[in-house]
């Protein structure tokens, strides 16, 4: 039990080590990431939410590529890129009513 205890500790000290090294490479100033989607990848503004504590999503997505990339931006203006891709499409559907 001692072995699987430490074993676990020491995975979750790897995890928070690597994500404060990906937190320095993929978080600036927001318009720095703006400007980076739009001139690199021709990305604009599809949509936005606000989430917990005052932090905002963003998807990003370019019509003529396909790709697209989702954003949070904090409340001290750093933006984060969480995850992008390929093969966007804008679809404007009727969601099934909650049974």
């Amino acid at each position: 039990m001692q072995k699987t205890l430490y074993k676990m500790t020491m995975g979750l000290g790897i995890m928070v080590l690597a994500a404060q090294q990906v937190h320095a490479r993929t978080c600036a100033p927001r318009d720095e990431v703006i400007k980076r989607l739009t001139e690199t990848y021709g990305e604009t503004r599809q949509g936005i939410g606000i989430a917990r504590q005052g932090t905002v999503m963003e998807l990003f997505a370019s019509d003529q590529s396909g790709s697209w990339t989702i954003t949070v931006t904090l409340p001290d203006g750093i933006t984060c890129l969480v995850v992008s891709g390929q093969a966007y499409e804008t679809m404007a559907e009727a969601l099934p009513p909650n049974v």
